[in-house]
């Protein structure tokens, strides 16, 4: 009992501190390239380590996927959740070897549009875009936020991703 307690505990404090405070993606349409920062974990292991990962995949290799989850609350009521997931397919096939979060109960397909019509047609086909986020900025209440790992891309990439070959 005081194994799976200890274990439990550990789980939820990494669970809570280790993701990085945002997990962002960046699309270069002079190199036809996604960068996403993406983070790694095993959760059923709280031992191990989990770690970022910053990688580049092609734009021909990007596909969009809209999904939906529906559960039970056991007041009766009911939660539905969806969203868009970017997958990343291996070259000549559809084998997904990668996924990334688009969104969430937010703009869905929107979103994915105003990435597809970036892509192929350039800036001047779309609406002025807002103000630049910052995602290592984060609300005061945001305690578990404050206590993770800033958004630091390798330098290399971070140049790569923003610049035209």
């Amino acid at each position: 009992m005081l194994a799976c307690g200890v274990w439990a505990s550990v789980l939820c404090l990494r669970v809570s501190i280790s993701p990085p405070r945002d997990e962002p993606l960046r699309f270069n349409r002079a190199r036809k390239k996604l960068y996403a920062y993406n983070f790694k974990y095993c959760w059923w292991n709280p031992f191990t380590t989990w770690k970022v990962e910053a990688v580049c995949y092609d734009w021909s290799q990007v596909r969009a996927e809209r999904w939906s989850q529906t559960g039970a609350l056991p007041n009766g009521g009911v939660i539905f959740k969806w969203g868009v997931m970017l997958s990343i397919v291996a070259p000549g096939t559809n084998n997904v070897i990668d996924r990334f979060h688009l969104s969430t109960m937010g703009a869905d397909q929107h979103a994915w549009a105003y990435i597809c019509t970036y892509m192929q047609e350039g800036p001047s086909a779309l609406p002025p875009p807002g103000e630049p986020k910052d995602h290592n900025d984060v609300l005061w209440c945001e305690f578990a936020l404050r206590l993770a790992p800033k958004v630091s891309w390798p330098a290399d990439m971070d140049l790569e991703s923003r610049t035209a070959p």
